[in-house]
């Protein structure tokens, strides 16, 4: 997927000319003054170019004051979101049908959703992903593109490595989603951590490789900790129905806690009667309540 014609044409005026205001501020390359000049600069000092201008931001400041191009009020905020750039290493994952998916190694990682400009990034790398590539991702009106400069990294990673990108963008889709518009700014941290919690407990082989992550989040505060019981009830309550229905119950309701059925009765109600009189008001909220139905049921 990659921007319009239309969209392609109007980033590249504006990107181009931010580049030779640039040169223009820092001497980054002799004899670039114009559009013209810049179009016959070898692509190495382009990208030389565009690394300083993003470790320069104010320069697109002070680009939006001064206007050298007159450029419309719309034009110019475009050119001033991309002081909400993103420059990261990033691992190119998939291509799907809006976008193709950049991952970050930040701790939780984010996936972005990324389009071209003249080519799709399809077009550009193949299929051949993972890719490592180093990269800067600017938001363009409601989407996100980036400067043109894409450098990859032909590695080739094991099938461990691979799987533990995987893992991270699944981790990254479960806590964030995927980034589609920039500046991004994350939800409250209480509620990524519900997400996380989620996605660490999600499956076996999570619970177990995330084992320590768990453990420090479940005690983090009392929210984390309910949401801990309850997710695994869950987990707990599919293996028991399993057996329950086996051995003949059918229409009957139980209680989990720690992984143990600790009361039952035909309805939830009786069950929760049964267990006000027994448990500490304190463990009551730990409890996981499920019915066993008739097969087909």
């Amino acid at each position: 997927m990659k921007l319009s014609k239309e969209d392609t044409d109007l980033f590249y005026k504006l990107h181009n000319s931010l580049l030779v205001y640039a040169n223009q501020k820092l001497n980054i390359t002799k004899n670039l003054i114009s559009i013209e000049d810049l179009k016959k600069t070898p692509m190495e000092k382009i990208k030389d170019l565009t690394l300083n201008l993003y470790e320069n931001s104010h320069l697109i400041d002070s680009f939006v004051e001064v206007n050298p191009y007159k450029f419309s009020a719309d034009e110019l905020n475009i050119i001033k979101s991309w002081k909400n750039f993103v420059k990261e290493k990033f691992l190119i994952m998939k291509h799907l049908k809006n976008y193709t998916v950049f991952l970050d190694a930040n701790v939780p990682p984010k996936a972005y959703g990324v389009l071209g400009l003249v080519n799709s990034f399809e077009e550009l790398i193949g299929n051949y992903l993972p890719l490592m590539a180093e990269t800067i991702l600017l938001p363009f009106k409601d989407k996100i593109t980036y400067t043109g400069i894409f450098v990859p990294y032909r590695i080739t990673f094991s099938g461990n490595v691979t799987r533990s990108f995987k893992d991270s963008y699944e981790e990254a889709r479960a806590v964030y989603g995927i980034i589609t518009s920039l500046p991004f700014i994350p939800v409250k941290k209480e509620e990524a951590d519900e997400d996380r919690l989620k996605f660490y407990l999600k499956n076996e082989r999570n619970r177990e490789m995330y084992l320590e992550e768990i453990m420090e989040l479940k005690d983090k505060n009392e929210k984390l900790l309910i949401l801990y019981h309850q997710e695994m009830g869950k987990i707990y309550a599919r293996n028991y129905s399993k057996s329950l229905r086996e051995l003949g119950f059918s229409d009957a309701w139980f209680a989990i806690l720690d992984g143990f059925i600790v009361a039952s009765g035909v309805t939830k109600n009786d069950v929760e009667k049964i267990l006000k009189k027994l448990l500490p008001d304190d463990k009551f909220k730990f409890l996981y309540f499920f019915q066993v139905k008739k097969k087909g049921g």
